[in-house]
């Protein structure tokens, strides 16, 4: 039996209304299979947590002011926060104007700006003392932190590392993963995934300076390749319980607390201090383009500009 439909009978599916549920589901089926893992789960989670719960069933062809539902989330979020959740927003829309030919209307939205913050870093003496007794301690988590002081790895990369992308012949660490945790969905529990890392830019190789390969040269041939390095097994650890290890150990040395990513800072920092290029130090932290290393470490200190003008 053959079954025809009629081009009258095409336009009344088209034209009947879409709840905006469903096509969120129908955005994120297709996005599944063209991005990796964590993004398409962190898609996800903002839909499920913010949009859903905000728009839920209505009729995605009568949304169309949705400063009330940022003023909403401004109470809790972050500006950040809050212009990734309307990106979020944008996609759907911008999914649903394509493929069902609907050309949508909707008011302006304000968005919060984002105000710049100055990037933390440990001064010249913190470091030191942090390097002192990562050396001291000699063990895979203090060694790890030592690592990040000296490569400005990121903290997923470095719980991703393992013994096989450190290449001591060649002096290079190789980084290929990064380990965060993701949401799943509504019903599933947040889970440790490990992959690909933040873009393209990030899946590099890091030169192994001289202080860095007489620690690690005694201690590769103890652990397998396979194994990761923090915890010298196939198990990793996760950032979160790395990031809790690395504030227990600044406690513990009295230097002020700061969150992990200050090492990256802190190295890129003292990178520019002795002379080193913006575009090799771009490289070497695994950015998209030299200009967000510029916006974020190109900066003059107030010893560099008195620096300069004794010299008028």
């Amino acid at each position: 039996m053959n079954l025809v439909i009629s081009a009258k009978q095409i336009m009344i599916v088209w034209s009947r209304k879409k709840y905006f549920e469903d096509v969120c589901y129908e955005w994120l089926k297709q996005k599944e299979n063209q991005i990796k893992q964590s993004s398409y789960y962190n898609y996800r989670f903002i839909v499920e947590r913010y949009l859903i719960s905000y728009f839920g069933n209505k009729n995605i062809r009568k949304l169309h002011d949705f400063n009330n539902f940022v003023d909403e989330l401004s109470t809790y979020l972050a500006p950040k926060t809050i212009r990734d959740v309307f990106s979020v927003l944008k996609m759907i829309l911008t999914y649903y104007e394509e493929t069902y030919n609907k050309k949508l209307k909707y008011k302006r939205t304000v968005l919060p700006k984002i105000e710049k913050k100055e990037i933390e870093i440990f001064t010249s003496k913190e470091r030191e003392k942090i390097e002192n007794y990562c050396i001291e301690q000699n063990t895979l988590k203090t060694l790890g932190i030592l690592i990040c002081l000296n490569t400005g790895m990121r903290l997923g990369e470095l719980c991703a590392l393992r013994w096989e992308n450190i290449d001591l012949t060649e002096k290079c660490f190789y980084i290929k993963e990064t380990v965060q945790r993701v949401y799943k969905g509504k019903k599933e529990k947040s889970e440790v995934v490990i992959g690909l890392p933040k873009t393209k830019c990030s899946i590099r190789s890091i030169p192994i300076n001289s202080k860095l390969y007489n620690i690690l040269k005694p201690l590769s041939k103890k652990y397998k390749k396979d194994a990761f390095f923090l915890t010298g097994t196939t198990k990793c650890i996760e950032p979160r319980s790395y990031q809790d290890f690395f504030q227990k150990l600044l406690v513990k040395i009295k230097v002020k607390k700061r969150n992990f990513h200050a090492l990256r800072h802190t190295m890129a920092s003292n990178c520019i201090e002795v002379g080193m290029d913006i575009k090799t130090l771009s490289k070497i932290l695994g950015h998209a383009n030299v200009q967000i290393t510029m916006n974020t470490y190109v900066h003059s200190s107030k010893k560099q500009m008195k620096k300069f003008l004794e010299k008028l």
